[in-house]
């Protein structure tokens, strides 16, 4: 059980109502329920996490790729669960999934490898500069600055998700570190 209310978008002021429904499912999801505890840190995170993924300088599929690391890393199964789905409809398969999981970046091409060795080495904090040459040689500064904040703030996200112990929404078993199985 979480450690906080699920709040019900009814009984947040008008303004915040909205930021209670995932924009993706069309209905409330539980980590924005338990936020909803403090609407203004709600307002504030959806706005953080809108920048991230519109301007983190990556495609959708490179995108959640960050973030199924940064779940897998971080041993955030609310997070790992959401964006199982959420990247099947970017485009990233099950095989690709499980390799992140076991951090296993042989199993991408250049780009993407690369991609997620920056990634892994942002949570880390073991980006070198050797690193951060290649990977700003191959994308740029902007990119790189998206991928370490993307990287991290879903890391920042797991650790609110751990602290309120929100659950997975009813009804929903979690589909495990495979998704191949």
């Amino acid at each position: 059980m979480a450690r906080v209310p699920y709040v019900d978008p009814e009984d947040l002021p008008e303004e915040y109502r909205d930021l209670v429904v995932s924009k993706l499912q069309g209905r409330p999801v539980n980590v924005y329920a338990a936020l909803g505890n403090n609407p203004e840190v709600l307002a504030g995170t959806r706005a953080f996490l809108s920048s991230l993924w519109e301007s983190s300088g990556l495609d959708e599929r490179e995108r959640e790729l960050v973030i199924l690391l940064a779940s897998a890393e971080n041993g955030c199964r609310y997070e790992w669960h959401q964006h199982v789905r959420i990247g099947r409809e970017a485009g990233v398969a099950a095989d690709e999934m499980a390799a992140v999981a076991d951090g296993d970046f042989d199993a991408f091409d250049d780009d993407e490898a690369l991609l997620l060795r920056y990634a892994h080495a942002a949570l880390g904090r073991e980006v070198d500069d050797a690193l951060h040459e290649a990977f700003v040689a191959a994308r740029d500064d902007a990119t790189a600055v998206g991928v370490a904040s993307l990287a991290n703030g879903y890391t920042a996200l797991a650790g609110v998700l751990d602290a309120l112990d929100v659950e997975l929404e009813e009804g929903d078993e979690f589909v495990g570190w495979d998704p191949r199985e």
